[in-house]
């Protein structure tokens, strides 16, 4: 699990999303885990799949899985 403290109270994560294919779906991601409690940044590559995540706080996985269900994608796991 690749979790890692990039300044003293901000912990970056990476996840593996399956289905993005463009910037509309990378949008729909970006904008759904944006709105969990504590969530600074997040930027999502949908050639890679990859979503870079920050926060103040490391994430409760189940509440971005429901994020990303919300925004019509499958969450993969950590990257």
């Amino acid at each position: 699990m690749s979790a890692q403290t990039d300044t003293p109270g901000s912990v970056t994560t990476v996840y593996k999303v399956t289905g993005m294919s463009c910037g509309h779906c990378e949008g729909s991601v970006s904008g759904e885990l944006s709105q969990l409690p504590g969530v600074s940044s997040v930027k999502a590559v949908a050639s890679t799949g990859e979503v870079t995540v920050v926060s103040e706080t490391p994430l409760d996985d189940e509440a971005v899985r429901a994020a990303v269900d919300e925004a019509g994608f499958e969450l993969a796991g950590r990257a």
